[in-house]
């Protein structure tokens, strides 16, 4: 599956804030509450969730 421009801008929010390249992927639902508790407990964590949801949409 190709990447498009909006993929590229997502997974650079996730780098920076995961929890916001979650939320432009999945909306407030519980994808985004997990992120959110796995960048509390590691930055790196949320970076790898929020990349595996935007690739996996």
């Amino acid at each position: 599956m190709p990447l498009t421009a909006s993929d590229i801008c997502k997974i650079i929010f996730a780098i920076i804030l995961p929890p916001l390249g979650v939320f432009l992927e999945r909306g407030c639902n519980a994808d985004f509450f997990i992120n959110i508790l796995l960048t509390i407990l590691g930055y790196l964590p949320g970076i790898v969730h929020a990349l595996y949801i935007i690739c996996k949409y």
